[in-house]
């Protein structure tokens, strides 16, 4: 470790209480990053990484992957996958974005060869945010077609209706609902409500075909520019402004949830949706596409591998406990996940007792299950445009905390990337551009065949080349960074090494997994359909061409860095291209100590953010104390130990 200069009294911050890493009798540090900006507070980081995390996933995939994969028997690979890879990988993306104070792509100082893992999130990233922001038009659409007497997919009286319709609430009309009824009875297969044909005929006008886009749906073109536009407004100043969004955005869908639940389990059947979801169909454990859906469902709902978690935690101070924040964050997801499932079996379950068929007929694929069962249910409820207002509302909001996110990535990577002045006072215009493209590239989803590429950006470019980035990542920062260098840095910034728990799954169990899960899915893999329609083969030729997309970046970048490193054979190439660059390491000065104490060649000192809020304190420090220049005045007591 490098000398310890003794800090002089006049050099304490005034105003400042010892915190941030610093020890009690101790000078407070300035652990504030003047040039990327921090978060207001600790609350603002957990409720975004909440926001992040518990999204539209919750709502529509996770019931939607119980019912798929035999109810309560998914619960099982799901909580396992949560233990041993969400919460770990969501720990060492947290610790790796706050180390370094970086974004996905500036975060492989680490070992530069692996940079093609950022960009790769970086591709993921932008397969998110175009398929997601259009689900959350969507949900404005609904909002908006709520404010009316009478929601329009209440009856069956509407021109989009067919002969086979029934609705819940068409029995109280006339006789020719209750003779629709009874015929239908002997036709299980012809059923539908007045939500799904709403959905299915109007919403979408869906086209028979995936290549047959027919024309662009212009209120959904309307409301996903309204989209944009609110994540822009949101996103306009970084996460000074985000960071106050948040304080509703997170909080506020909890309320409508617990309303909905309320209702929801006082329903007729209500009680036998809930047995479904919760009651094993333990033969459907050996399917290891239940496995595969359950750890892509940890890595959509946790957003691990998708860039945002090492984004957002690059804004809190060195000394944060991310430790503390992922087991909170991760719990709170997890079990929101599980809260939205009892919401939505109870309505399946009312909904299967009302038509006289299984619960696993009354529910569609997908994003449909927000827009089918739950509309069906908010016809019952007394003063339903209200209710409909509030959860659709929820809705937007659950999607908008993630989109934020999704959006700070791209952004934060490009401007870290290039990293000048210039860039950093442009980055409301990046923004900007980042939002407008994110709108042109969404507008072939809101065409008649939208749902089909929507369903398939989802189900090929967001699953599994997750498993893989994560898998890799975990791979580059264990085995070829090397994990005692990791777990002292981790140390250095919270005090104490990550538990043994922690240290045994990212070295071994995690990877581990990963890695069979994904070999049983390519041995059990099954093409991707929506309801009766069966995907064409050229249609899933882009999915896995969308999948491919992101995980070939890593090979790519790999051999172009191994290609310009210095060195006369390949092993020497190698051994620099997988090395961390001198400028690795806290991106405040003050928090370069031990083995990362500045070395003073200009080169080094180039990339340390150096910019202290008191210019002339730190130049009086500076001319004090010329020969540790860089270094922490205040050694924190576990750097000593390095």
């Amino acid at each position: 470790m490098g000398p310890v200069r003794v800090p002089l009294p006049a050099e304490a911050p005034h105003g400042i209480s010892p915190q941030n890493g610093a020890v009690p009798g101790e000078r407070s540090k300035q652990d504030k990053s003047v040039k990327r900006g921090n978060w207001g507070n600790q609350i603002e980081f957990v409720l975004t990484s909440v926001g992040y995390a518990v999204g539209l996933g919750n709502v529509w995939r996770f019931p939607y992957l119980c019912y798929r994969n035999g109810g309560g028997a998914f619960m099982f690979p799901y909580f396992i996958m949560l233990v041993f890879c969400g919460i770990p990988l969501f720990f060492m993306e947290l610790s790796f974005g706050q180390f370094a104070s970086q974004g996905c792509l500036g975060v492989w100082r680490v070992s530069p060869m692996f940079k093609g893992v950022g960009y790769g999130m970086m591709v993921v990233s932008t397969y998110i945010g175009i398929y997601y922001n259009v689900v959350i038009c969507i949900a404005f659409y609904y909002f908006f077609v709520s404010m009316t007497r009478v929601l329009p997919w209440t009856y069956c009286s509407n021109a989009w209706n067919t002969p086979d319709c029934v609705g819940v609430l068409d029995g109280n009309l006339s006789s020719h609902a209750a003779v629709n009824l009874t015929r239908l009875l002997n036709a299980t297969q012809k059923r539908t409500s007045p939500s799904k044909e709403y959905w299915r005929r109007y919403v979408l006008n869906l086209s028979d075909d995936i290549g047959n886009l027919g024309e662009v749906r212009l209120p959904l073109l309307g409301c996903l520019g309204v989209s944009w536009v609110v994540v822009f407004l949101c996103l306009i100043k970084g996460v000074k402004s985000s960071g106050k969004v948040v304080y509703f955005t997170a909080t506020f869908p909890y309320v409508v949830l617990t309303i909905l639940f309320v209702r929801g389990i006082t329903l007729e059947g209500a009680l036998t949706g809930i047995m479904y979801y919760l009651t094993p169909q333990w033969d459907k454990i050996l399917d290891a596409k239940v496995w595969g859906d359950a750890a892509s469902q940890i890595f959509y709902s946790l957003g691990c591998a998708w860039g945002g978690l090492i984004t957002m935690a690059s804004y809190n101070k060195f000394h944060n406990n991310c430790y503390r924040d992922s087991i909170i964050i991760s719990i709170t997801n997890c079990a929101t996940s599980v809260y939205a499932g009892f919401v939505i079996f109870s309505i399946l379950g009312f909904m299967a007792n009302h038509l006289g068929v299984d619960i696993s007929k009354v529910a569609d694929h997908g994003p449909g299950l927000a827009f089918v069962a739950y509309p069906e249910a908010l016809t019952l409820l007394p003063i339903s445009p209200l209710w409909s207002i509030l959860f659709f509302f929820m809705l937007i909001l659950l999607g908008l905390g993630t989109q934020f996110c999704l959006l700070e990535t791209l952004v934060t990577a490009i401007v870290d990337e290039v990293g000048n002045e210039w860039i950093i006072r442009r980055k409301t215009f990046v923004t900007l551009g980042v939002a407008v493209a994110g709108f042109l590239l969404g507008i072939p989803l809101t065409t008649q065949a939208g749902i089909y590429w929507l369903l398939l950006m989802d189900n090929y470019a967001a699953s599994f080349s997750l498993v893989v980035i994560s898998c890799i990542m975990c791979v580059a920062i264990m085995y070829i960074y090397g994990h005692r260098n990791y777990f002292k840095d981790i140390e250095m910034m919270l005090g104490f090494p990550p538990p043994l728990f922690f240290q045994i799954c990212w070295r071994f169990i995690s990877p581990a997994i990963i890695f069979f899960i994904l070999v049983f899915t390519v041995i059990q893999y099954r093409p991707i359909s929506y309801n009766e329609y069966v995907y064409p083969t050229w249609a899933i030729s882009i999915g896995f061409l969308m999948a491919l997309s992101s995980v070939i970046c890593i090979p790519i970048y790999a051999i172009y860095k191994v290609c310009h490193s210095e060195g006369d054979t390949l092993l020497e190439r190698l051994k620099n291209a997988t090395k961390a660059s001198k400028d690795w390491g806290p991106a405040l000065a003050e928090h370069r100590s031990g083995r990362y104490a500045p070395a003073f060649s200009p080169s080094t000192e180039s990339h340390l953010e150096v910019q202290p809020l008191h210019p002339e304190k730190a130049r009086n420090e500076a001319a004090a104390a010329s020969p540790v220049q860089g270094s922490n005045g205040s050694a924190h007591s576990q750097d000593s130990r390095l």
